[in-house]
């Protein structure tokens, strides 16, 4: 039997989440991109609601390419809006937009999202060694720089927090509790 973090349960959504993308380190801009969106949308709710959703996302917002969402008008919001697949919240909806806008921004000045977002950790994989779930921080000063940075450039729902969860679901961390299968096998 596997022994995974303690986080992921039973759900096998979940555990397929777990076993085959948390902390696997992403370097495509355009997963970068999906990824920081989908936590800005858990904001306030958990994530097993968006993996849920997380289909209807890749649908509703064209697989997050950019270019289409930077060219999103009043009509595809209003329709955004009442797409029942994805969670209808104006603001979140909205900072997609204004999101797409800054992320082509970082690509232009830095070759690639991927050259920006992996600078905050010296572009190297943080592999953290914690036993316990309860051991995890919400927040470090990585995530606060990234929070910063990303707000100044004009990203939303992007506070540190959401910073963090979003370096642990991309690998910019290793997370995985020494005692899970993946600890080892994630380290790169």
């Amino acid at each position: 039997m596997k022994i995974r973090c303690q986080w992921c349960g039973d759900d096998p959504l979940y555990v397929e989440y777990h076993d085959n993308e948390w902390g696997v380190p992403v370097h495509d801009d355009r997963k970068l991109f999906e990824m920081i969106n989908l936590e800005a949308a858990q904001a306030g709710l958990s994530w097993i609601t968006i993996l849920r959703k997380r289909n209807n996302y890749q649908k509703a917002f064209d697989n997050f390419d950019a270019r289409k969402i930077i060219k999103y008008d009043q009509k595809k919001i209003d329709e955004l809006l009442s797409n029942k697949g994805i969670v209808r919240n104006r603001l979140k909806i909205n900072a997609v937009i204004k999101n797409a806008n800054a992320f082509l921004e970082i690509q232009n000045e830095f070759g690639s999202f991927d050259n920006y977002i992996w600078k905050f950790v010296n572009d190297k994989q943080i592999i953290n060694k914690f036993k316990d779930l309860n051991e995890l921080p919400a927040n470090t000063k990585e995530s606060d720089a990234m929070s910063k940075d990303l707000k100044m450039r004009g990203f939303k729902f992007v506070g540190s927090t959401i910073c963090y969860a979003f370096m642990q679901a991309c690998g910019l961390v290793n997370d995985h509790t020494v005692k899970c299968f993946k600890y080892k096998k994630n380290i790169k």
